[in-house]
């Protein structure tokens, strides 16, 4: 395939990887971070001790974590195409994508605030400050370096995900590797799709490192 061929399908295979990844890694990130910071309070140690409900999130983490992608992918298929109309395609991938990266933010984010140190929660507590409070104003800003690790760390294995994606119609960079690369043995078809993927993640990376570097004032 000459270049002038491929880099239509290139351009178009990249955007389509952005277009599931960038709202799959905000839906997740919003939710895993709610569902980490619950992780936070509730676990023996923390603000608000609640053993049984700690033992239930923490497993539905363990469980959501340990699902391979591909697997996730077939048994979300009626629940994708109930919030899409489709199974197939960028916009369905979205769904699979975000149920994938929930429990991986929950606990990259309950791990993150484990290591604020207790001195400073402590202290808030006892110049009054409330659980809300003690959550956003003083947890959240103090780990803030590694929650941006974290959300870095996350858009990457999306990428990885949305490339798995592609097996099943997903769309994007994956898809364009399948179906040229593998199917119809254009070495350089997948060579440029590797090539743009590693871009991708080192972008990434890049910026998530000099964010977090920007954010920590300590």
């Amino acid at each position: 395939m000459t270049w002038d061929a491929l880099w239509p399908l290139l351009w178009q295979g990249t955007l389509d990887t952005l277009w599931m990844v960038v709202p799959a890694a905000l839906c997740a990130q919003l939710i895993g971070t709610a569902l980490g910071v619950l992780l936070t309070l509730t676990r023996p140690d923390g603000l608000h001790p609640q053993r049984p409900l700690f033992r239930l999130l923490d497993a539905a983490v363990n469980v959501g974590r340990s699902l391979p992608f591909i697997i996730l992918l077939v048994l979300l298929i009626p629940f994708t195409r109930l919030i899409t109309g489709t199974s197939i395609g960028s916009t369905a991938a979205i769904v699979p994508l975000t149920v994938a990266a929930i429990p991986f933010v929950a606990r990259l984010v309950d791990g993150a605030l484990k290591d604020v140190p207790h001195g400073v929660v402590d202290a808030a507590r006892a110049m009054g400050a409330s659980t809300a409070q003690t959550v956003f104003k003083v947890l959240l800003p103090e780990a803030r370096p590694a929650l941006i690790h974290a959300f870095t760390v996350m858009i990457v294995s999306l990428i990885g995900y949305s490339a798995m994606a592609g097996a099943i119609g997903g769309g994007g960079l994956g898809d364009l590797a399948i179906r040229y690369g593998y199917q119809r043995f254009e070495t350089g078809v997948m060579i440029a799709t590797v090539a743009a993927l590693l871009v991708l993640v080192q972008l990434t990376q890049w910026a998530g490192d000099r964010a977090a570097a920007r954010s920590d004032h300590r």
